[in-house]
């Protein structure tokens, strides 16, 4: 058995290494990477401490938690130690090396100490706010509720300090306090069970949360606002983690940075979770042990902040073999690298039938004629798929479908504030906008700075739709950042970094629209007031004007919204250019790489940070031309996988291993059944034979597309779109006016596929191509033609073959 020296938690040991719960390293290692989390440490006082973690990636991408199985030594000694809680403290002011050692590799940890001889209060704001949220005592649930709970009331995750301490310290004639006797003080004496207590033991005595709490108070019990940092940041380490097989550990640390330049080891006082329990457990320490198979989310929240780490649980049997698939571009480095380290292969290309059909609706919102698709499938060149993409980008039917995309978020829809004739030209200039190849930057700073008349300047039509400074704020962030900001307008977000000063200050952008009438009453004009302000409505303040997570800007002399406009399409803005694509990644895959498109936020990570930074960067530098964009997407061999996994034992909807089959919108799939039937279709103030893509009006009256899941525009959502099948729907299609017009339309395909010349194979094949872009298979070419050929009305039985392929999955649905 073999034996060693083992120094653990500042403690010497000797004997078997299984003895002691440590693995050895092995004598052969494999090839692999050695990282440690932190890369430096900082001791800033006698009190300070901090958690150390050596990792080991392999170069399969697994990763080992090796901190116990290394050697460390301090260059020089004397001035840090370990102590018995595993965590680095302060011996003595200097700088060291702490020398990791693991196999024959090494990592040097520089380590930096001040005032280790200095004990430092404990801070209300900064020690005891920590605790109160780590216990639970400030959450929604309890005293953090609007009304409180059994008369006790602290804000919501501690977003207003001082109303906590004066509760705490001046409420009930100071009962919950008990600066004499501190072990008898309320606050003590519920949370640890001592005393009755609806919330339950919430910490133990002889916990680091109890002992804060308790020393505070022995030390009188103070405020002082003026000697607490900020907290500026929160990390959490390792960011990226793949752990191999149920039972494989990995420890995590919480840093919280502060405006001091101070840092603090926060692993014990911050609220720890994961997405899911099953793959991936947490304690209250960080320390997390692996589960079933999976791709989950470590959510630490510490303060107003959020930070998150992705963690992979693979199956220590599971073995990848790489099929030989070609990466189109970067799109595709990026998916398979995720790819490989879940160990899932991608999917089979899809077919050309099945292309030519996805691309036309994708990129035009149409089907493919029984030409196009019969011209695509006979062509022969290698790169056919990309010329196609390139032709249908030309199109007029691509601006058509965006323009109803971007109608949908901006809200293009009549109302009493919107005049028909407004909103058709709000409409048209979007359209135009898009068919002419406007960069979305330009388009979006048009938007945002417009003035004058609303028919003069279509863009204004944005200040009519929603007057609301704050609720401009709000759809702002929403559409073009990807960012939800509501929750701040009563409380700082108990989950992201936004406060109710980043709220209403953005919202001072948008204080100053001025709106009036004009000689037409349908038209208003758009005009800068040059005054009026926005207030907090928690102290009354009037908020001056800030970027969102940035600075305050200089707006004296200019137009609020320029200076915004500036600063929102700017490259060093974090979040337009990505929401962008994100969106548009989203129309193509089915799924956002952030999910919903519309909620960027730390506790709902992208799935592909690296893919979703590339596509932002790659737009920025493409001018943000949305078809460069989309001809990057559509090229990719992602994209063109088949809706088949590869390997069907393997779940997987969120890592882009397969393509999606998704339900056609309403608008594209009023369109297809036309197309099929060559029939025309009839919408209000449109002409004859206009396609249902083209109705700008989003109180739109058509039954068939409120069924579907056309949007009525109220909100910005991208929820306000259904895509999920009901059983209205079906029902519809088996037996409702729409089909039934269709198929007993006066001159369409029907009519033309019943004349006796044609035989019924070739009806057949007329059919499936114009609604499935494939041809027949042999049986099915078989059992249609014998149905046509027996029936007496050839007519009746070319309806009925025309009505199933409208009730067929493949039919409603993209694939």
């Amino acid at each position: 058995m073999r034996t060693a020296r083992i120094d653990l938690l500042g403690w010497t040991f000797f004997g078997p290494l299984a003895l002691w719960g440590v693995v050895a390293a092995p004598a052969v290692m494999a090839a692999g990477v050695l990282s440690v989390h932190p890369a430096s440490v900082q001791l800033d006082s006698a009190r300070d401490a901090q958690r150390v973690v050596l990792v080991w990636t392999r170069e399969d991408g697994v990763t080992q938690d090796v901190t116990g199985q290394a050697t460390r030594a301090f260059q020089p000694e004397g001035i840090a130690h370990w102590g018995e809680d595993g965590l680095l403290h302060p011996n003595a002011d200097g700088d060291a090396s702490l020398v990791l050692t693991y196999g024959e590799q090494s990592v040097t940890v520089p380590i930096h100490v001040a005032n280790s001889g200095v004990t430092p209060p404990i801070n209300f704001r900064n020690d005891v706010e920590p605790v109160l949220m780590r216990a639970g005592c400030n959450a929604g649930s309890c005293h953090g509720s609007a009304q409180g709970k059994n008369g006790f009331r602290l804000s919501l995750f501690g977003f207003d300090p001082s109303l906590d301490y004066v509760n705490l310290t001046r409420q009930v004639r100071g009962r919950r306090m008990n600066a004499a006797n501190p072990e008898e003080s309320l606050m003590l004496l519920k949370p640890t069970g001592d005393v009755d207590h609806e919330g339950g033991t919430r910490f133990a005595h002889d916990s680091p949360l109890y002992r804060t709490v308790e020393d505070w108070i022995t030390e009188g019990a103070q405020d002082h606002p003026e000697q607490s940092p900020a907290l500026n940041s929160v990390e959490i380490l390792p960011k990226e983690v793949v752990l191999e097989g149920e039972g494989a550990t990995q420890q995590f640390v919480v840093r919280a940075f502060y405006s001091d330049g101070t840092d603090r080891d926060v692993t014990g006082l911050a609220l720890l979770s994961t997405s899911d329990d099953s793959t991936l457990k947490l304690d209250d320490n960080g320390l997390a042990t692996g589960g079933a198979r999976g791709e989950v989310y470590v959510l630490a929240r510490y303060g107003s902040f959020a930070v998150v780490s992705q963690a992979i649980v693979l199956a220590r049997d599971q073995a990848l073999a790489w099929p030989e698939v070609p990466e189109g571009n970067y799109i595709d480095r990026h998916v398979f690298t995720k790819l490989r380290k879940l160990r899932i292969p991608p999917a089979e290309p899809c077919s050309d039938e099945t292309f030519v059909r996805r691309a036309h609706l994708d990129v035009l919102g149409v089907l493919p004629t029984v030409e196009e698709t019969r011209s695509f499938l006979s062509d022969t060149a290698p790169d056919k798929r990309a010329q196609l993409i390139n032709r249908l980008l030309e199109r007029p039917e691509f601006p058509e479908l965006w323009a109803m995309k971007w109608a949908d978020l901006l809200r293009v829809r009549a109302t009493t504030a919107l005049a028909p004739k407004a909103m058709h030209r709000y409409n048209d200039w979007l359209r135009g906008s898009i068919a002419s190849g406007k960069p979305l930057d330009v388009m979006v700073t048009e938007l945002l700075t417009a003035q004058g008349g609303t028919f003069a300047n279509p863009a204004a039509n944005f200040y009519v739709v929603e007057t609301e400074p704050i609720v401009i704020a709000e759809n702002v962030a929403q559409v073009f950042f990807g960012i939800q900001i509501k929750c701040a307008q009563c409380h700082n977000h108990p989950f992201e970094r936004w406060t109710m000063d980043d709220y209403y200050s953005f919202a001072a952008f948008f204080a100053q629209v001025g709106r009036k009438g004009s000689s037409d009453p349908r038209e208003s004009v758009i005009f800068d007031r040059r005054s009026g302000e926005v207030t907090n409505i928690k102290d009354g303040r009037q908020m001056p004007p800030k970027f969102l997570g940035g600075a305050i800007p200089d707006v004296s002399s200019r137009d609020r919204r320029a200076v915004l406009a500036e600063w929102l399409v700017s490259p060093d803005n974090p979040w337009f250019a990505k929401n962008i694509a994100n969106r548009v990644w989203a129309h193509f895959l089915g799924k956002g790489i952030v999910d919903p498109p519309d909620d960027a936020r730390v506790t709902n990570p992208p799935t592909h940070p690296g893919l979703l930074d590339e596509l932002g960067s790659r737009l920025v530098a493409n001018r943000y031309d949305l078809r460069a964009l989309v001809r990057d997407i559509c090229t990719s061999y992602t994209y063109q996988m088949t809706t088949r996994p590869r390997e069907p034992s393997i779940v997987d909807d969120r890592n882009f291993s397969h393509a999606m089959a998704r339900r056609i919108p309403a608008e594209q799939l009023l369109d297809a059944i036309s197309s099929v039937a060559m029939t025309k279709f009839k919408f209000p103030n449109l002409p004859l034979g206009a396609r249902a893509v083209q109705v700008a009006d989003g109180n739109s009256g058509n039954y068939f597309l409120s069924l579907f899941g056309r949007p009525m525009r109220d909100t910005v959502c991208v929820c306000e779109r259904r895509g999920e099948p009901t059983l209205a729907q079906t029902l519809h299609l088996i037996n409702g006016d729409t089909v039934q017009a269709a198929l007993a339309a006066t001159g369409g395909r029907v009519e033309a596929l019943a004349q006796p010349e044609i035989p019924p194979a070739s009806a057949c094949e007329d059919l499936y191509l114009a609604a499935f872009s494939r041809p027949p298979t042999a049986e099915e070419r078989r059992q249609l033609s014998d149905y046509v050929a027996g029936s007496t009305d050839r007519r009746a039985a070319l309806e009925d073959m025309m009505w199933s392929v409208f009730n067929s999955k493949e039919f409603v649905f993209n694939h």
